[in-house]
């Protein structure tokens, strides 16, 4: 394993070979779904392709190997000599995650864990044509042929050897049938190359063997000559040691690859002009027209030789153009050259950016400090100077958040896989779609956002979509719909799982919760459809009566809400018994600054975070009402229970007088909504969020502090820890 590599040249295989193979799992569980689409069979044939070539370049040879094999299987599928199958569709996958295991080990510098032999060998069989066991050996060569146009060279220095001798011995054979003339033998030894010039074919040379190792004869008026005598000698002599033109035209093939010279490309004037131009000029060239009376010998057979070398003539120009085309066009290329070397990206290591952004945050702490000095200030000069700020750090503040965006489809990615093995496990006939893949959000969110979704959307395959007999039976399609899908919202984003499944039972969530003893029966009564929903996030729920390897144990959906809580975001559910099921997610863009309703608690400022915010309302609290030994408010015929946040969090504050008004703020944790008792609303502010000291960690209902625009510090309260632990 060759890690002794340049770093740089191992960081850019990481990054290529990354996003191919993260593509390669959503392309394959396509081509299950549309098997004869040819653009999807190639683009996962040139993934696997691209993979091997750079594994080959770092000499890991383990990696090439299965990348290899599995590519032979996307040849055979894209020659329609197989067909995809959910067996072979098995057996390819499991090659994709051996890939992926490794892909791993090169990224942790680990040695690598070969694809096993058996694995191997279920790939090279599916290799094989269908129904044929024993054409590998014609496989193979045409795998060979096709791969010197991608690979650069499969030909090697012997077989070139070869073809050097070929042509020498070409040479001598034509010598013999030129004139005995001196100067006319050095003509016809100077030039033993029809339509390939000595600057082409040195070009040519100069590519495999290096520069300087075979030198081209000098230009002049014997070329000319010896274009004109060498299809003769050629018709005449063609023994059977001697290269054919059919043989040169697949070399050079094998070499630039199939129309990859300029003629084939569109330039066709560069072809026909160098042979217009010559013939004229060979008629009237002195050597030529003396040359048949020195040698005494009739010049007619030369004239009907002449169509037999023209009519190669457009093709045989495909490699002397390339160079020739080059050659003209010298002034020119430094221009094309380096056009691609002004790259437009940079790779930036993200803890640079984690501080860039802490430093944007730090700044628009100062400018809320600024902004409130201002307000205070009659100073025009001083207002607008502080405009100027807050428009520069805003548009600074959005400028490094994009930095740090990336598509949701990072996480979206990996779900088509997911479905489709849990699918087959659990043999239900599932359909994944999905909308809004290219919804930026921050880089610590869609890694946060990872797992939960997995966990959601696994529950959904599990526990919302039936088997296909049920689902005939209720009327519906054999194949259930998942959709996975992202909006942005404001400075939030949405994500929505939805199911046209069975639906949840809101009876059943009742009695389930009264088994467990979450709650009695009156009490499990009087919750609402949503609340009974809600009941799957509870710990160790679960409505499976039995225990599988996917679900049965309560354990997933909880760690769900717990950490979209940790992210500020909030969960929903909605749900049509016999119709699916919606989980809708609501998280922040970002994590770095948060927006606030800044609240003052006696004589410390506490930050509640706005998106847990619903209302605020001022209430005579001598209204209030108890429902289960809670004390509560009705608002617009809701009740609201109650909390005096500050007899928690100020000390003293347990023993102080309840006022008869006071500011309430109904804060949401999902569809749970509550009233928070404040003393003074201060208002609305961007604050950055800070994580607390040692001494604070893991203190209740704290998410972390801040410092506020009147340089006071404020802590930032974790609404559902707060209520969890207190309430």
């Amino acid at each position: 394993m060759a890690f002794d590599a340049d770093d740089e040249i191992l960081q850019d295989f990481l990054v290529e070979a990354g996003e191919i193979l993260e593509k390669l799992s959503e392309q394959l569980v396509d081509l299950e779904q549309h098997p004869d689409d040819s653009d999807l069979l190639n683009a996962i044939f040139r993934g696997f392709h691209t993979v091997k070539g750079g594994a080959g370049f770092l000499q890991l040879e383990a990696l090439v190997n299965c990348c290899h094999s599995a590519e032979n299987v996307f040849d055979i599928l894209r020659n329609h000599k197989r067909k995809v199958d959910s067996e072979l569709m098995d057996v390819v996958l499991e090659a994709l995650d051996n890939v992926n295991a490794m892909f791993e080990q090169v990224r942790n510098h680990e040695e690598l864990t070969p694809a096993p032999d058996e694995l191997i060998a279920r790939l090279d069989a599916l290799a094989q044509p269908e129904g044929e066991r024993a054409p590998a050996a014609a496989a193979q060569p045409e795998h060979k042929e096709s791969e010197p146009a991608e690979d650069g060279g499969d030909i090697t220095d012997d077989e070139f050897e070869q073809l050097l001798d070929a042509l020498q011995d070409e040479k001598s054979e034509e010598t013999p049938s030129a004139p005995g003339d001196g100067s006319a033998a050095g003509d016809q030894e100077s030039s033993g190359d029809d339509e390939i010039t000595d600057d082409e074919f040195e070009a040519l040379l100069d590519q495999l063997h290096g520069k300087g190792q075979f030198a081209g004869a000098p230009e002049g008026e014997e070329e000319i000559v010896s274009k004109e005598e060498k299809p003769a000698a050629r018709s005449e002599g063609g023994s059977d040691d001697l290269i054919t033109d059919d043989e040169f035209e697949k070399l050079l093939d094998d070499l630039h690859g199939k129309g990859g010279s300029p003629t084939a490309g569109g330039e066709p004037s560069a072809s026909k002009e160098p042979s217009a131009s010559k013939e004229p000029s060979a008629s009237k060239e002195p050597s030529a027209s003396k040359e048949p009376s020195a040698s005494g010998q009739p010049s007619a057979p030369k004239e009907p030789a002449k169509p037999k070398a023209e009519a190669p003539k457009p093709e045989k120009s495909k490699p002397a153009d390339k160079p020739e085309t080059k050659g003209a066009a010298a002034p020119a290329m430094p221009a094309r050259e380096h056009a691609p070397a002004a790259e437009t990206t940079v790779r930036v290591d993200t803890k640079r950016l984690d501080d860039i952004m802490n430093m944007v945050g730090e700044l628009v702490l100062v400018r809320n400090r600024l902004q409130r000095l201002g307000n205070e200030s009659e100073d025009e000069h001083m207002h607008k100077a502080v405009s100027n700020l807050d428009v520069v750090t805003t548009d600074l503040q959005s400028a490094v958040m994009q930095t740090r965006m990336q598509p949701i489809k990072k996480v979206f990615g990996r779900f088509p896989r997911v479905v489709r093995d849990l699918a087959r496990n659990l043999k239900k006939e599932v359909n994944l779609v999905m909308h809004g893949e290219d919804t930026d959000l921050d880089k610590n969110l869609v890694e946060a956002l990872s797992d939960p979704l997995v966990h959601l959307v696994r529950n959904s395959v599990d526990h919302g979509i039936e088997a296909p007999e049920v689902r005939e039976k209720a009327g519906k399609s054999r194949q259930g719909t998942v959709t996975l899908s992202a909006e942005q919202e404001g400075d939030h984003i949405l994500l929505f799982i939805e199911d046209d499944g069975a639906g949840m039972d809101p009876e059943v969530l009742r009695r389930k919760a009264v088994e467990k003893g979450i709650y009695d029966q009156d009490a499990a009564d009087r919750l609402t459809n949503s609340e009974c929903f809600n009941l799957i996030f509870a710990a160790g729920f679960s409505t499976k009566d039995q225990i599988s390897d996917v679900s049965g144990r309560g354990v997933g959906m909880d760690v769900v809400k717990t950490k979209i809580g940790q992210l500020n975001g909030q969960l929903s559910i909605e749900s049509e018994l016999g119709k699916g099921s919606r989980i809708v997610i609501k998280v922040p863009l970002t994590l770095a600054i948060m927006p606030t309703l800044m609240i003052m608690l006696g004589d410390q400022s506490f930050a509640l975070p706005l998106v847990n915010v619903v209302e605020i309302f001022h209430l005579d609290l001598t209204k209030t009402n108890i429902v289960d030994g809670r004390e509560c408010i009705v608002v617009r015929e809701k009740v609201f229970p109650l909390f005096h946040i500050k007899r928690w969090l100020v000390r003293g504050g347990a023993s102080q007088e309840v006022p008869e008004n006071a500011h309430v703020v109904i804060v949401a944790m999902g569809t749970k909504q509550v009233g928070f008792v404040v003393d003074q609303l201060v208002g609305q502010e961007e604050v950055v969020i800070k994580p607390l000291g040692r001494a604070l960690q893991g203190t209740p209902g704290m998410a972390g502090a801040t410092i506020t625009g009147d340089g006071r510090i404020a802590l930032i309260i974790d609404v559902p820890s707060l209520l969890q632990h207190y309430g």
